[in-house]
This record gives structure tokens, sequence and C-alpha cells, in this order.
């Protein structure tokens, strides 16, 4: 049964066009994706959907008596209205029927919000948009229209949403550019594109298997529609008069097949790789520690950042990861500890918030100027112009107001300022957070080929799996414990070494040890049999070999000095590459000692590597 439909509808804001004639159902039970290029008026169909605006033309149709809430992407609420009070407005005991506060507080609480007397006025944007959801949430609506959920959660949170939309029985739309969210919750998946609206009835995986097979037979049409055409081209060039009605109306078919449009290709943000070169040393953290009002957010954390790291920061709200960032970039300054930052590092910072740091009155080509007029990639010279169009910003649109410019263009625009400036060292903070997905996979690709170190903040799981080789978990006290691989190797490490809920044997404590009725405990309950993750069963296969050709290169270069002293160029050259085989050599043995004892720990209980 159709309980929602958009019929034919028509939306445009001045000369910009965002609907032209698009058309969707949606189904009782349905929970359905939207995705699409920021801008393309993903927000704008969630409001009109919820009635909150009207087409230009068309109608949104809803079967009778059908409860919809909405939660916005940007939540306002009463400033000295209390937490618990906001939640439960709309879902009183009256209206319902039963006490809704027992439910209410065990939500906040599940997503880090302890103070239910808190007022309003006083929260952050991300305990807002929290609030609401549990607001929303607590709904028995028909229809529950999402607007970006999973920002501002951690990834526990995301998994518990996740959960809880999994098992609501009432319809769901949601924009959200969290993919494996999408893969886990969504049956049916919307894509906005070029005015008009696309329906696949599977999840994320089965949309992209879909897309790619309709954008095939397009594909395969206009080769046909082309081949004709050069035939019925040569016809006419021929002579062909069109005397007989049989001539005319071949005239008339060619005349149609030529004014068909082909069909247009999506519109990609494209990246060449923009980076300076990095020195010898890069970023060294010793004993780096920071406190804020009695908590302490890092404790001896030291690290030495090795070239072309791939580096990804996990952890609660509120534990301290943009902290560090902001430690890393000089914005704040540690208790105790240094940061040795090295002469040829040229640090890249896209921060979490924009906030008021983007001049609305600016011109959006101006914005970039500001950083370079012009950028040396892997293919050359590019104006800022240039860049901005491969930043889907047309050359009318570059001469627009940054204020005029939807959230999610704003953080595209932002990107591209910080990937302007050629850094060697691109922290990202949360860079997820409004990108859409079309952007964030040529981000991904992006990474792959960047020259230089990549820092990662984010709650992404899909993100972080594509983009980063090690993890740095922030734990109880300030503790920084790192892991290899992505955030699927970490979360399955964590999940093998901790006994439950409340064990302590994956926690890492300077100086400390794990009990012996932990220890018995964790044999006892561990939900899965300790193992290699797939990267280091990979690693573990391949790493003695790689060991020892880089021995074998190391040897090689320093006979090239012996061979080269009289030539200082040449060996001021083979020093800097023996310096850097030394360096992943170094690294290499790290990992293969690693990998050893977690073998030896593996055989020791009778499992097999």
């Amino acid at each position: 049964m159709n309980i929602l439909t958009a019929d034919n509808i028509t939306k445009a804001y001045g000369e910009r066009k965002l609907f032209d004639g698009a058309s969707f159902f949606l189904q009782e039970g349905e929970k359905a994706g939207i995705i699409g290029i920021n801008g393309t008026g993903k927000s704008t169909l969630l409001r009109m959907l919820a009635g909150l605006e009207e087409p230009d033309e068309g109608e949104i149709v809803r079967a009778n008596n059908m409860v919809i809430r909405f939660l916005p992407q940007h939540p306002s609420f009463e400033p000295e209205e209390t937490a618990l009070q906001a939640a439960l407005r709309e879902n009183s005991k009256e209206q319902h029927g039963w006490d809704r506060e027992a439910d209410a507080k065990a939500m906040l609480t599940r997503l880090g919000s302890f103070d239910f007397n808190a007022k309003c006025g006083t929260l952050s944007g991300g305990q807002r948009k929290r609030l609401a959801l549990v607001s929303a949430l607590l709904s028995p609506a028909d229809i529950l229209i999402l607007d970006e959920p999973t920002n501002h959660l951690d990834a526990s949170m995301s998994a518990w949403l996740e959960d809880a939309l999994r098992r609501r029985r009432g319809a769901l739309i949601m924009v959200t550019h969290d993919r494996y969210f999408l893969d886990s919750v969504s049956n049916r998946i919307l894509e906005i594109d070029k005015g008009h609206i696309y329906s696949y009835g599977a999840n994320y995986s089965g949309y992209l298997e879909l897309k790619a097979a309709r954008e095939d037979i397009a594909e395969a049409s206009e080769r046909k529609r082309q081949s004709i055409l050069k035939v019925e081209l040569a016809w006419m060039q021929r002579g062909a008069r069109a005397r007989s009605t049989k001539q005319k109306a071949h005239i008339q078919r060619f005349e149609s097949l030529r004014q068909q449009e082909a069909p247009a290709k999506d519109a990609a943000v494209e990246l060449g790789s923009v980076s300076s070169r990095l020195g010898k040393t890069t970023v060294e953290v010793h004993d780096l520690c920071k406190s804020y009002g009695g908590k302490v957010l890092l404790k001896d954390f030291t690290y030495i950042f090795l070239k072309n790291d791939r580096l990804g920061f996990v952890g609660n709200n509120g534990c301290g990861k943009t902290t560090l960032m902001k430690l890393l970039t000089g914005s704040v300054q540690p208790d105790s500890g240094t940061i040795e930052i090295g002469q040829t590092v040229k640090l890249g910072y896209y921060v979490q918030e924009i906030g008021d740091n983007m001049d609305a009155g600016k011109r959006v080509i101006d914005y970039v100027k500001d950083v370079a007029e012009f950028i040396e990639t892997e293919d050359g010279k590019i104006t800022a112009s240039a860049m901005l169009e491969r930043f889907l910003f047309t050359g009318e649109e570059q001469y627009g107001l940054v204020g005029k410019l939807s959230g999610g263009e704003k953080r595209r625009l932002n990107l591209l300022r910080v990937l302007m400036g050629g850094p060697n060292v691109l922290i990202l903070d949360e860079p997820t957070n409004d990108l859409d997905i079309a952007t964030l996979t040529i981000l991904e690709d992006y990474l792959d080929h960047f020259h230089g170190i990549v820092i990662i903040v984010s709650h992404d799981r899909y993100f972080l799996d594509r983009t980063v080789r090690r993890i740095f978990a922030f734990e109880d006290g300030g503790v920084l414990r790192q892991y290899e691989g992505g955030y699927t190797d970490y979360a399955e490490r964590k999940e093998w070494e901790s006994p439950g809920e409340n064990g302590d044997a994956g926690t890492s404590v300077p100086g400390g040890s794990v009990s012996e009725q932990a220890k018995s405990s964790w044999k006892e309950n561990r939900p899965k049999k300790l193992k290699f993750t797939w990267q280091e069963q990979k690693d573990y296969e391949t790493i003695e070999t790689d060991i020892a050709c880089l021995e074998q290169q190391l040897e090689q270069a320093e006979n090239g000095m012996l061979a080269c002293v009289s030539d200082f160029l040449k060996l001021q050259e083979m020093t800097v590459q023996k310096e850097e085989l030394q360096k992943k050599l170094d690294a290499k043995l790290e990992r293969w000692m690693y990998l050893e004892e977690l073998a030896d720990k593996i055989r020791q209980r009778g499992e097999n590597v």
C-alpha cells in the first residue's frame, strides 16, 4: 500500500531548478535512503514530504491519518526548556496513553546526554541534534523523516541507532551519507539526479549494482542511436528528395533521432594529487598530555608520524580527538610534552565546524583565490576556476555568494580551499559530515594517491575502513591505544579482547597488567576465538619477504654510497634514499614483532594462525 507519493513535482529557487517533474512513492513499512550530490535538493525534498514546504508544481499525496515526524538537519529548541522537557514535548502521556519519561532518559543516556535538566540554550549543536533525534524516535509515527541522523554520533551510537531503526515497524525516509548505515537499514534507495528521482528497491549495495545496470542500458541505447543516426545521415547526404510519403517519413525519423538528447553523465568531483615534498623530519609527538577542567583528555602520547601514514583517531564524543588535532596544528598548547614539526611540513586542516569562518558575503571564487590563484597537480598547473569546476561549481555559481550555498556545498568548498594550499600533512576532522557520497568516493580515491601523511578523525566506519591503515583509540584516562588495520579490524580486535561490556581485558594502562581473574574470565566468555584479521593474515604471510627485500635494497644503497663518495650531490641523494629505506625497514620489523607475538598467543590457545 502506497502511503506517500510525490507526483510530478517541480521546485525551483530563483533560476535554480531542483526538481523537474520528479515522482516516486513510498510503501507501508519501507525504509528509504535518499542520496544525491550536495545542492540537488535532498533536504528540500524532506521538508516537502513533511509538509513544511510546497512544490511549485505537482503534489505530495499522503495516505489518510498518517502521522509524520521530521528530524531537521539543524533543530532548534526553546532556550529555557530542559533536555527532558524538549524530548517529551511532543510525546506526552496524555497523547499516547503511557509514560515515556523512562524511555526518554534511557535514550538520552545512550546518546551521551546525562544531564536531563540542562537548558537547551546551553547545548552544543551536536547535543541539540541528538536531543531532537530522541524526540523523533519516541514518537509512534507512521512515517519517520530524518535529515542526517548520524551526524554528531560516535560509532557506538550509530550502531545503536542502526539497530533501533531496523527494528522500527513504521516507514522511514532519511538522508545520510553513512554507507554502512544505508546498507544495513534501507530497503529502498531514492537517488536525486538532474532534477529527477530514480527509485531502486534495494539497500545501498544493491543500488550500486542496479544503477550500474541502468547506466549500461542507457549507454547501449545511445550507441545504437548514434549508429542508426550515422546511417540516416549518410542517406540524407546522398541527396534524398522528399517527394514521396515514404521519403518524408524517413526524413522525419532522422530529425527525431537527431533531436534526442544523449544520457547525461553524472557530475563528479575530480582531484589530481596536490601536495608538496615532505622532508626527513615529519611530525614527532613525545609524552603529550592535556587536561580540561580536571578531565584528562590525553596522557603520555608518543608517536613519530611516518611518511605516507594513514591514521584514524576514534573515540567517544568529547574524549579529546579534536583537541589532539588542535595540538598538532598549534592552535592549542599541551600541558606537557613536545610536538616537533619538520621544516618541510605543510599542514592542511579541514575543521569539523565551519561556523562563521566562511565569509557569507564573499564570492565563491574569491574564497578559493584567497589561498592560491592556481596549483600544481599531477595534471599540470590548474587555476582556481578550473578546480572549482572540478568541484562541481559551474562558471555562474563561482561568482555567487558563499552565504547562498547549502551546508554540504560549503563543506565541499572548504575542502577545496584546504587542498588548494598543497599540504603534505592532511588533517581531516569529521570530513564525512554533510559531504555527499559522490564527493566522499572521490576524496577516498584522492587519498589513495596523496603523497603525504593523512590524519583522520571520523565516526564513519566505511570511510575509515576505506582510507586508514592504523587506528588510535581513545580509552580511559586519556590513553591512546594503537590498532593495525581499518575500523572493522579495530572493532573485531576489541570484541575478541573484551569479556563483555564491563570487562577490562582490552584496556591499555601504562605499566599495568590484566589480573589472573580477568584473564580467566576472558578465556571463558570471549565471543569469538582469537585470530588474525584479514589485513594481519595478509601481512603475516608476506612480511618476511618484505623485510628481506628491504634489507637487500638497504645493502645496495649503502654500496651505492661507497661508490659515489666523490660526487656530493649523488651522495646526498643516496643518503636520503637510505634513510627512507631504514624507516620502512624499522616499521616492518615493528609490525613483524607484533604479528609474531599475536601468532604465539593464538598457538598457545590451540588455534590456527
